[in-house]
């Protein structure tokens, strides 16, 4: 097959996604105002709590088995390679550009947090459904791609909330206790020395603690063993601190619990023979979440239209750090992920299923993963910055995806 022939099958459906997504921005203008801000907060609701875990415990539970989990490890280790490349990059952009303390959480998770649920979701069936697809027939891939996006979807949806969340709360406290620290010392104490600021941070208890911190750091006459007890206490404070602040409500959020469930109903014989098939006893619960599941596609992507739309009022954000995360997620990652899983075929880490290996190559073009802009409205904290970062990058998406996805096809269509 050539390059335009799957260049025409990787555009349709993205022209697809643009013109839902451009229905959803009507919707969602101010004197249509079906899909206004409280309609959009309720219709996110029923998505996050019905329609995506049922699409993912569905399609999870018809496709995973024990004979094929093995296969499919690969994957959360790609998806976490996506996350780490993405940090990195993201905290080189904010070096770089000198991005604002309030925004350096905002930066570096998108660059690091693809979306790897709603898009893939809408492209990886779209793409199946196209004459000419190098996936084999339309039904064997809808359901075999369904399954690798919704175990997509659940391992992001852990890694967006356990990483890029306290990634963003950090930024946002470190910036609010700089304009904390300004207000409070307008006319004294505006240059603290080292001394007193490492004083500050010890927060030893006592009436002396100030006195005697204050006299070692001067004296330098800490022992070693002393040291070492303070370093020791730091790294379990840390520690404590870390998993204390974790949001586990969000990392177990109904997809990830429904991944679970779709798990246990494909990989245990008994539960799967009751549910699985046309002659299952229950097989009309397995067909109800199927049907709620599909309700999941069209409505996010009209919610991704609206939500969009925000990002037209602008902001303050730079433009080379919006020209920066274009870079970084269009351009670094997926030259970088086509030399991953080109490695891992190569090592035989992933098997020879083309469009497994596709979904592994998308993870690495996508935009940035729509939550991002809830986890800022939770910390208050670069909502209007987020809005047109995520504006311009699912704009450029358009093409990018287009390019990448006729790219990637080829390469798996000729492997």
């Amino acid at each position: 097959m050539g390059l335009l022939d799957l260049f025409m099958v990787a555009s349709v459906p993205v022209m697809k996604v643009l013109l839902i997504c451009g229905l959803g921005s009507f919707l969602a203008l101010d004197h249509i105002d079906i899909l206004g801000e409280s309609a959009r907060k309720q219709i996110n609701n029923v998505v996050f709590f019905v329609f995506n875990p049922a699409l993912v415990s569905s399609n999870l539970a018809q496709t995973i088995t024990l004979e094929n989990i093995v296969s499919l490890w690969f994957m959360p280790v790609n998806i976490l390679l996506t996350f780490i490349l993405g940090l990195f990059f993201g905290w080189v952009l904010g070096k770089i550009t000198k991005a604002p303390q309030h925004l350096k959480g905002l930066v570096i998770g998108s660059c690091a947090a693809g979306n790897l649920g709603n898009l893939p979701l809408i492209l990886v069936p779209a793409i199946c459904r196209e004459k000419g697809s190098p996936f084999g027939a339309p039904d064997s891939c809808h359901m075999y791609g369904m399954a690798y996006v919704s175990l997509s979807m659940a391992i992001g949806a852990i890694y967006l909330w356990s990483i890029v969340y306290n990634i963003v709360r950090v930024s946002s406290t470190k910036s609010y206790e700089v304009i904390n620290v300004k207000n409070e010392s307008s006319d004294e104490e505006t240059s603290k020395s080292l001394q007193e600021q490492l004083i500050d941070e010890l927060d030893l208890e006592g009436t002396s603690a100030m006195d005697d911190a204050n006299v070692s750091l001067l004296s330098c006459a800490k022992t070693d063993e002393q040291g070492k007890v303070f370093i020791l206490d730091k790294i379990k404070k840390q520690i404590y601190s870390f998993f204390r602040n974790i949001n586990l409500k969000a990392i177990l959020a109904p997809s990830t619990t429904a991944a679970i469930v779709g798990f246990i109903v494909g990989l245990v014989p008994p539960i799967q023979r009751l549910m699985i098939g046309a002659s299952a006893p229950l097989h009309v619960v397995q067909d109800s979440a199927l049907l709620l599941g599909e309700a999941a596609i069209p409505i996010v992507t009209l919610i991704v239209g609206a939500n969009l739309l925000r990002g037209l009022r602008g902001s303050g954000v730079q433009l080379t750090v919006i020209l920066g995360i274009i870079a970084i997620r269009y351009v670094f990652l997926p030259l970088i992920g086509v030399l991953v899983i080109r490695g891992a075929i190569h090592l035989g880490f992933v098997h020879a299923d083309p469009l497994y290996q596709f979904v592994l190559l998308l993870q690495y073009a996508l935009p940035p993963a729509m939550n991002i802009g809830t986890i800022t409205q939770l910390f208050g904290s670069g909502q209007s910055e987020c809005s047109v970062i995520l504006l311009w990058t699912y704009s450029v998406a358009s093409v990018s995806l287009t390019l990448w996805s006729t790219y990637f096809m080829w390469l798996v269509a000729k492997s």
